[in-house]
């Protein structure tokens, strides 16, 4: 009998049954970096089938802020019948933003025979997934370019190939995520705004997006190019004698995975923050605004269901976001000595006190 170590180093054996049993096999790999996770079950089913009879779960994220987003996808998909322990089997790849990390994740999946790769975490998984397989279909979701655009589907209406599910094309989010940190800062003039110019969206947001909005509410743009994880001492020394009035940090792989060292740097320069997602938030940040991640996740069961239950992925029209949050952690508000508005904080989704 084969067994896996659980990440409270606990043992579980694997179990394997017959094909007759319509069962599965279930190999698990220890997470990395959420990027790419595999739900495996029968597809082809009609529409009106039931999932199927035989249930083994083979995932365990160990990331507090991709375990909430991956119980979104649990909790969803055992709405539509498919409950964990019973009838799938998750298996999850993290590549933390490392792109050959992310193209080995993806042709595993390739040859493990997976049913769906649902990949979260925008570009880079993405065209990884895209690259290992014209056959199996991708779920995508999270922040990224124009999927039509970057190839991954034909149309947004009639997708084409392999890829559909939920993209975030509203170039107005660089934008509010300013004029909402300039309410809340009224005296805000100068923002630094990290970027990495491997991810085309924050180029994109550098040079086109956040220079219109800027211009709008009286603010100056002060982009810092963060390349790599040993960037960041750097352009963290020099902020330190230029002082800009506010920060703001873009979503992308290499921020989040340096999450803690930026949220740090802004709590002891006392630096209010504006983040892309709430993860950040939840960590120690001032303000984000961005999708709802959990909805969007949610959003991720249907894709999952019709697929198995026979739906081709060109069919299937790829979404976008419709629920948004606005979440501000009071504590840092306090902790740098800022006070925000009160109209401020009557707009926000979520408080943390």
């Amino acid at each position: 009998m084969e067994c896996w170590v659980n990440p409270d180093n606990s043992i579980t054996p694997v179990l394997q049954y017959s094909n007759s049993q319509a069962a599965i096999d279930i190999r698990l790999s220890y997470p990395l970096c959420f990027a790419l996770c595999a739900l495996l079950a029968r597809r082809g089913a009609a529409a009106n089938e039931s999932p199927p009879d035989r249930v083994s779960i083979g995932a365990r994220p160990s990331l507090a802020s991709e375990s909430t987003r991956s119980e979104a996808i649990r909790l969803a998909l055992r709405e539509r019948g498919y409950i964990e322990g019973q009838n799938i089997a998750i298996e999850y790849r993290y590549a933390e933003g490392n792109r050959d990390r992310a193209s080995a994740h993806a042709a595993e999946l390739v040859r493990l025979k997976v049913d769906i790769i649902v990949v979260a975490g925008g570009d880079l998984p993405t065209q990884a997934a895209k690259n290992a397989t014209k056959t199996i279909p991708i779920v995508m979701t999270g922040q990224g370019l124009d999927p039509v655009e970057a190839g991954y589907v034909e149309s947004l209406a009639r997708p084409g190939g392999n890829v559909t599910g939920i993209t975030n094309l509203s170039r107005e989010l660089g934008g509010k995520r300013l004029e909402l940190l300039k309410e809340a800062v009224p005296k805000l003039v100068r923002v630094a705004v990290f970027y990495d110019p491997a991810t085309r969206l924050n180029v994109l947001d550098v040079k086109e997006v956040l220079p219109v909005a800027a211009r709008s509410l009286g603010l100056t743009i002060q982009p810092w190019e963060v390349r790599d994880a040993d960037s960041f001492e750097r352009v963290f020394a020099a902020l330190n004698k230029q002082r800009p009035d506010g920060l703001y940090v873009p979503g992308n792989r290499l921020m989040n995975a340096n999450q803690k060292r930026i949220i740090g740097f802004a709590l002891k320069s006392r630096l209010p923050s504006m983040y892309a997602n709430r993860e950040a938030v939840d960590a120690g940040g001032l303000m984000s605004y961005g999708e709802d991640v959990a909805d969007s996740y949610r959003r991720v069961a249907y894709f999952v269901d019709r697929i198995l239950k026979g739906a081709k992925p060109a069919d299937l029209p790829v979404e976008q976001p419709t629920k948004f949050e606005f979440v501000i952690n009071l504590k840092t508000a306090n902790e740098i000595g800022l006070t925000i508005p009160p109209e401020v904080l009557a707009r926000a989704s979520r408080l943390i006190k």
